[in-house]
C-alpha cells in the first residue's frame, strides 16, 4: 500500500508521521497478540467524507478491551474526536480506518499486568477488498480445514489481534489453493464466518445467517445488512446452518467492512444458484451503497461527517492512568 508523505498515525494523543510510527520490539502485543482493534470505513458521500457507524465501532472496541482487561486510558468520546481528526489530516476523501488498542513495552511474560496500554489510530485508501468485480461478480471460495475457535477458548466476540492468527491461516489456505477466501466452519462442524467476514444464505426468499453462539464476531454490517434486509421485507433468521445448505443456497454473499457486500458464485466449485449475483443480494447491497454513498437518507444515523466542525483535541489520560 503506497502512502503520502502526508500520511499521519495517531499515536497516544500525537500526529506522527507513517514512518516514524514505531513501537519497541518488546512490547506484550508483539509477543503475545495483546491488542484489540476495529476495521471502519469512511466514505466520500455526496455531502462529503463520511465515516460508516463510528459510534457502534468504538463501542466493540472498548467491549474487546473489556473482555481482555484492557482500560484504555481515553474516554470513547475523545477517541472518537480523534478519529474524525485522524481521517481530517490525512490526504483522501474514502479511507479504511484502523483504531488498535495495544499493550506496550515494560516487561515481557505472559501476564500484561505492568504494561502499559497504548493506542494508534491508522487509516488508508482501500478499494474493493476482494479484487476488481467482485461487488459485481462475485467470488469463488472453499469451506477451510481450519475451524473457528471453540467456546471458552479464545473470545469470539471479541476484536483482537490473537484471534486473526486463525483468520490468517484460513486466508492463506484458501489463496493456496485458489480460492479468493475461505469460510471456516465451527467446532460443531456449522456454518461460522470467513476469515474477516460474515456470512449470508438465501433460500427460497428467506436469508439466513450464523447467530453470535457459531464462533463468530458481530458484525457492525452484519447487523446493518440484518436491519436493511428486514426494511426491505425479507424474512432474516439468525441460527445455526449446516454445512450442505452452502451447496444448496439460492445466494451467497459476505458482509463486512473492507468487503462491505459481496457475492459468492461457488462454494468448493460448487456453483452458487445460477452462478451469478443474485437479486436479493443485489437489493441488499443497493440499499447498503445507497446510504453509505450518500443517495439515500441517513435514517438510522450511521454517517458522522467529517468535515462538520472540528473536533476537540482528546486530552491525554493522566499519568497514573497510562502507566498501567
Amino acid at each position: 500500500m503506497p502512502f503520502s508523505e502526508r500520511a499521519r498515525i495517531w499515536m497516544n494523543g500525537t500526529l506522527v508521521p507513517w514512518p516514524d510510527a514505531k513501537i519497541h520490539v518488546a512490547s506484550h502485543i508483539v509477543h503475545y497478540g495483546s491488542g484489540v482493534f476495529e476495521g471502519i470505513r469512511c466514505y466520500d458521500t455526496k455531502r462529503g467524507s463520511a465515516i460508516f457507524r463510528l459510534d457502534a465501532h468504538m463501542r466493540r472496541l472498548y467491549d474487546s478491551a473489556r473482555i481482555y482487561r484492557m482500560e484504555c486510558p481515553y474516554a470513547p468520546e475523545a477517541l472518537n474526536a480523534a478519529v474524525v481528526e485522524t481521517v481530517r489530516v490525512n490526504p483522501f476523501k474514502a479511507c479504511y480506518i484502523r483504531p488498535i488498542v495495544y499493550r506496550g513495552y515494560t516487561a515481557l511474560g505472559i501476564n500484561p499486568a505492568t504494561c502499559p496500554v497504548d493506542v494508534a489510530i491508522l487509516t488508508w485508501e482501500w478499494g474493493t477488498y476482494l479484487g476488481e468485480g467482485a461487488l459485481e461478480n462475485g467470488v469463488d471460495v472453499c469451506v477451510s480445514s481450519w475451524s473457528r475457535m471453540a467456546p471458552n477458548t479464545f473470545p469470539a466476540l471479541a476484536k483482537t489481534a490473537a484471534n486473526y492468527a486463525n483468520s490468517a491461516l484460513i486466508k492463506m489456505e484458501a489463496v493456496a489453493d485458489g480460492y479468493a477466501e475461505g469460510i471456516a466452519l465451527d467446532t460443531s462442524g456449522y456454518v461460522s464466518e470467513g476469515s474477516g467476514q460474515n456470512v449470508f444464505l438465501v433460500r427460497d426468499g428467506v436469508i439466513y445467517t450464523p447467530p453470535i453462539t457459531a464462533s463468530i464476531l458481530p458484525g457492525i454490517t452484519r447487523d446493518s445488512v440484518i436491519t436493511l434486509a428486514r426494511d426491505l421485507g425479507y424474512p432474516v433468521r439468525e441460527q445455526l446452518i449446516p454445512r450442505e445448505m452452502l451447496y444448496i443456497a439460492d445466494e451467497v454473499f459476505f458482509v463486512g467492512t473492507a468487503v462491505e457486500v459481496t457475492p459468492i458464485r461457488s462454494v468448493d466449485k460448487v456453483k452458487v444458484g445460477a452462478g451469478t449475483r443474485g437479486p436479493v443480494t443485489t437489493a441488499v447491497q443497493g440499499a447498503f451503497f445507497g446510504i453509505v454513498n450518500g443517495e439515500a437518507p441517513d435514517r438510522y444515523g450511521w454517517l458522522t461527517p467529517v468535515d462538520a466542525g472540528r473536533a476537540a483535541a482528546p486530552v491525554p489520560a493522566p499519568a497514573a492512568v497510562r502507566a498501567r
